[in-house]
């Protein structure tokens, strides 16, 4: 060792360790408050500062750890020990929003678990305002973790401790109303009275144990499959009025968002909260739990941008940063789910047929554009100054649109909250795959024909969603029956009959699981093999997200096609661009024949409408009545 390190550690041993570690302290929360206010959408321009945010705060636990005797003697408090935990467990889901790297999720869950168990908030917290507040704090984020990571009986735990601690601050704090802190409260209960347990008896996740491995997806022949593209990126948003959510997770892009990761293995459920991540910060044990939620042969997570009432501006912005820094093989996803509006509208009734306007479409969209003060110039703006653009909708009715837009706020903020189909036309030079979840999402056709290079992949919602559920259900309450479909199809069958969980034996439903699996894979190896499959289908087939929602878009599109108070009612009909083959249109046989064995599985065939008589195989005639 050198004189001057010499010199160097006998003049640090001489600082009081009190003072050293308030020295690490105040620099380990000035790198954390310039990493906690970093967009999470960038790919990897942060990495870097994360690791160096992470290395001082991994140097700070170590001390406090080494020296805990000593500082507690100076005055150090539990909640104190606590807070500096809470922060590496935020700065793991923050890194988890920017990545999607389930490991940094189940770190953060690790962390704040450990918090939990030691109750290092809970002394003198109804002594003390600001550390009542840290306590309701950290049962949020705790709370907001264990909903991606899918911890159920850690939720309705957090959720009763979280309900209990705000009461008792309330009867505490009576100068305070904890007004805020009670919307809370009620955000998460009705988010979990819409999310029930029926809707989770599937992993919405990619499972290998109930999905195909990705090494033996159908093959695509060479000739129509010119690319073999991966999804790498998604952008998830959603807006309407009086929707379920919890903090900024909507009910929409929460499903969205778990239906673009991979399913764990499930070891990790079963350890000890408490013990060590990957970094060792909580103890001794040098366990690597990143082994316990991911499989290593697979591929990562697509990472996603979950963005909440997005400005025009602050959407584009992350679309061309992602497009930017998106891999050559790539696809984008993008989501979005909202209301439309309009200056034109036309009645759709009767036989579902009306005035073909995508030529309409095709010539105004260019032409929006918008003031300074942040009006619409466009002749779409709705004249309605109703901040709900459904209010006067009742359900089941619709709205056809010659020319529109998705409306992401209250209409009082003008254009600076539409996105119309010309926004996203110039992002179409690198491989798109959109799905619309609106009423207005035909305007949204308008994009195919019009690319800037690549053409896009849509998945277009009907204009008219039909009412789900009780008599009382709606979006509002069980959220977008279009979603529903794409990411727990069979839920969705079953809402549609007005069939619940309770009403369900779990024979019956692995029954119907069973042939509606079938049939999914059926009808990706009729695209698989199809010699007239177009290339934008044809490219994506290999990925297992997007293959997955394009055979439920498919499956969706069979059920309301022959679903009796929505058949040759096209406003009911969701659709796609480009045209898929007639192979697997909902008409064929096969598209029939999958339909009628879960309507016979549920005793529900009456409520469909079938073209031909369709064969059963003698166990499903036999099926239990659920």
């Amino acid at each position: 060792m050198s004189q001057q390190q010499m010199n160097n550690n006998t003049s640090s041993s001489n600082i009081p360790v009190s003072e050293r570690y308030w020295t690490l302290v105040d620099k380990a929360d000035k790198k954390f408050s310039k990493i906690r206010d970093l967009p999470y959408y960038e790919r990897n321009r942060y990495d870097t500062y994360f690791y160096k945010v992470f290395k001082v705060y991994t140097q700070l636990w170590k001390f406090q750890q080494e020296n805990r005797q000593k500082l507690v003697e100076a005055g150090l408090k539990r909640w104190e020990i606590g807070e500096i935990a809470s922060r590496i467990g935020q700065l793991y889901y923050g890194q988890y929003m920017r990545t999607s790297e389930a490991s940094y999720l189940s770190e953060a869950y690790i962390f704040y678990e450990a918090i939990l168990t030691r109750e290092y908030f809970r002394e003198g917290s109804f002594q003390d305002f600001n550390l009542a507040n840290k306590q309701l704090r950290f049962l949020a984020r705790f709370l907001m973790v264990c909903l991606v990571l899918n911890r159920r009986e850690m939720v309705h735990q957090l959720v009763n401790q979280l309900k209990m601690l705000v009461d008792e601050c309330k009867r505490t704090f009576q100068d305070t109303d904890f007004k805020e802190w009670k919307l809370v409260v009620q955000e998460i209960v009705r988010f979990l009275k819409a999310d029930t347990t029926f809707m989770n008896i599937r992993p919405l996740r990619y499972s290998l144990v109930l999905d195909l491995h990705p090494d033996v997806l159908p093959h695509v022949a060479a000739p129509v499959a010119r690319k073999n593209l991966r999804l790498r990126d998604a952008v998830l948003s959603s807006y309407h009025h009086n929707e379920v959510k919890f903090s900024e997770l909507t009910l929409d892009t929460f499903r969205m968002l778990q239906c673009l990761e991979w399913e764990p293995s499930g070891s990790f459920y079963l350890s000890a909260g408490g013990k060590s991540g990957q970094n060792g910060a909580l103890g001794s044990s040098p366990i690597n739990h990143s082994q316990d939620i991911a499989d290593p042969t697979l591929p990562p997570n697509p990472r996603k941008a979950v963005l909440y009432r997005p400005s025009l501006t602050y959407f584009i912005a992350v679309l061309a940063t992602i497009c930017e820094e998106l891999p050559p093989d790539g696809v984008l996803l993008v989501y979005l789910s909202a209301s439309g509006t309009t200056g034109h509208t036309l009645s759709l009734s009767g036989s579902g047929t009306g005035i073909n306007t995508a030529e309409n479409i095709t010539r105004d969209f260019q032409s929006h554009t918008i003031h300074s003060d942040g009006t619409s110039t466009s002749s779409m703006s709705s004249p309605s100054n109703s901040p709900n653009p459904s209010a006067s909708q009742k359900k089941g009715d619709c709205i056809s649109y010659h020319t529109g837009c998705l409306q992401f706020g209250n209409r009082g903020s003008g254009g600076l909250n539409c996105i119309y189909p010309s926004d996203l036309i110039p992002f179409t030079r690198r491989p798109l795959f959109v799905i619309i979840e609106s009423d207005a999402s035909e305007v949204f056709k308008a994009i195919s024909g019009a690319e800037k290079g690549e053409r896009a992949a849509l998945l277009l919602s009907p204009n008219c969603s039909f009412p789900i559920g009780s008599s009382d259900a709606s979006r509002h309450s069980v959220g977008s029956l279009f979603t529903i479909f794409l990411t727990a199809p069979l839920q969705a069958f079953c809402l549609l009959l007005g069939i619940s969980g309770s009403d369900i034996e779990m024979d019956t439903y692995k029954h119907a699981e069973s042939l509606l699996s079938s049939s999914l894979n059926d009808w990706g190896l009729k695209l698989a093999t199809s010699d007239n499959v177009d290339p934008v289908w044809a490219q994506i087939l290999g990925d297992p997200f997007l293959r997955r929602f394009l055979l439920r878009f498919i499956f969706c599109r069979a059920v309301l096609t022959l679903f009796v108070q929505t058949y040759n009612k096209e406003e009911f009909h969701p659709e796609c661009m480009p045209a898929l083959p007639d192979a697997v249109s909902p008409r064929t046989s096969a598209s029939q024949t999958a339909v009628v064995q879960l309507a016979k599985l549920f005793h529900a065939t009456k409520r469909f409408v079938f073209t031909e008589a369709i064969p059963l195989p003698d166990h499903i005639n036999s099926g239990t009545r659920s």
